[in-house]
C-alpha cells in the first residue's frame, strides 16, 4: 500500500509590507519614540499643582515637559480604530490641543496658569485612561 503524498503548490513570491520609504518613516519614528513613563508624569503634575508654586527657573522646562506628556497620552487615547476613545477622552483630547500650541507666557505667574492647565488636563486624561485600562497606573 502507498501513502498518498500531497502535492506542493509553488510558495507566492513575498512582497513585504512597506517600501523604502515606508521603512525609513518607521525607523525614524522609533528613533525618536519615548516610552510612557508614568512615574514622570505624576511628578510633573505634582510640580505643577502640588502644594509649592513651580519656581521661575523650571516653570518653562516644566510647561514642554507637561505639553509632551499631553501629547503622548493624546496619541495613546486616537491610536486606535479598534478601541474607540469614549466621549470623556475625546473631549480631553481636544480641551487641550489649543493648550498645547498656546505659546508660553513670559511673565512667571502667566506660566504657572498655563502650566497648571495642562496639568489638569493631563491629569484627567491620566485618570481616564487607567480607568479604561488603556495604561498601567503608578506600581
Amino acid at each position: 500500500m502507498s501513502t498518498p503524498v500531497a502535492v506542493k503548490r509553488p510558495a507566492e513570491e513575498w512582497t513585504p509590507a512597506l517600501d523604502a520609504d515606508g521603512l525609513r518613516l518607521v525607523l525614524e519614528r522609533l528613533r525618536v519614540w519615548k516610552p510612557l513613563v508614568i512615574e514622570e508624569i505624576f511628578d510633573d503634575l505634582d510640580a505643577a499643582i502640588g502644594n509649592q508654586t513651580p519656581p521661575a527657573a523650571t516653570t518653562v522646562a516644566l510647561i514642554d515637559r507637561l505639553r509632551s506628556h499631553l501629547k503622548q497620552l493624546s496619541d495613546i487615547t486616537v491610536v486606535d480604530d479598534r478601541f474607540p476613545p469614549t466621549a470623556e477622552m475625546t473631549r480631553l483630547v481636544e480641551r487641550a490641543r489649543p493648550l498645547r500650541e498656546e505659546c508660553t507666557p513670559a511673565a512667571h505667574q502667566q506660566a504657572v496658569g498655563l502650566a497648571r492647565r495642562l496639568a489638569f488636563v493631563t491629569a484627567d486624561l491620566v485618570e481616564e485612561l487607567i480607568e479604561a485600562r488603556y495604561i498601567k497606573g503608578a506600581e
